[in-house]
């Protein structure tokens, strides 16, 4: 089962972490939506976070988690948002499970099909050698030859824990990513599509969702509405959380 937090009362909110991400990068925001009556459920999807390792992983797989997740903790009816493969986890849920979903938030990604681009990242945590026993600026110093933005970085270093007395590693599960890199970018399938309302969120300084998306984004979410953070990037809940939650909540409450 899916390492979750819980908490709120209200209607079931479930919240999906990107790539390399994890439910406590949701922390604050969860707790904005719990004060606006809000039961907020946020994951750790398979091989992230707290939640368990496979070799398998794939957008199917992650949706089955979530699925079961759902089942377990008696949620027939939620709402969900994703970012970045979060997102690619929530669209392809709420295609398939459309009698759970009442709204679709998608931040800053879409149903198309994009280019493997975290090379750079996976070869700096690759390059981390646990077995000599780096610390902490040991393990930054190695991925900042290869990742030079230093939001990214703390982002990236979030996930470094104490596996036992003067052990550090990762929680997340790398040979899992290194043997199954394409999986990230795949598609939604043609055919796939969620008739309730949905949010789009994008960065105004991201490229991740285009203009030139919008048609094909419809094809498969009829009832879209798009929304531009201005001066954000990928991470926009991040960069902007004020404006953020005040797009999402407004979505939630209509």
């Amino acid at each position: 089962m899916l390492y979750s937090k819980i908490e709120g009362e209200g209607k079931p909110f479930v919240i999906m972490h990107g790539f390399l991400g994890m439910s406590d990068n949701w922390k604050t925001l969860a707790g904005q939506y719990v004060e606006a009556g809000f039961q907020v459920h946020i994951l750790d999807l398979r091989n992230h976070g707290r939640s368990f390792h496979s070799d398998e992983w794939s957008y199917e797989a992650m949706v089955q988690d979530v699925y079961e997740y759902c089942q377990a903790n008696n949620l027939t009816r939620i709402d969900m948002l994703g970012h970045s493969m979060g997102g690619k986890v929530a669209m392809l849920f709420a295609t398939t499970h459309p009698e759970i979903v009442d709204k679709l938030i998608v931040a800053d990604i879409g149903p198309k099909f994009y280019k493997q681009h975290h090379q750079d990242i996976l070869a700096g945590l690759n390059a981390v050698d646990f077995s000599v026993k780096p610390s902490r600026n040991d393990v930054e110093e190695i991925v900042s030859q290869y990742v030079s933005d230093f939001g990214t970085r703390q982002f990236l270093l979030k996930n470094l824990y104490w596996k036992e007395p003067g052990q550090l590693a990762f929680r997340f599960n790398l040979n899992a990513f290194n043997n199954n890199l394409d999986a990230i970018g795949k598609p939604l399938a043609d055919g796939l599509v969620f008739n309730k309302p949905t949010l789009f969120l994008r960065g105004g300084n991201s490229g991740y969702i285009q203009d030139s998306d919008l048609e094909a984004i419809r094809q498969h979410f009829p009832n879209l509405q798009l929304e531009t953070i201005p001066n954000a990037g990928h991470w926009l809940h991040a960069e902007n959380p004020k404006m953020f939650f005040e797009m999402t909540t407004t979505f939630l409450k209509e």
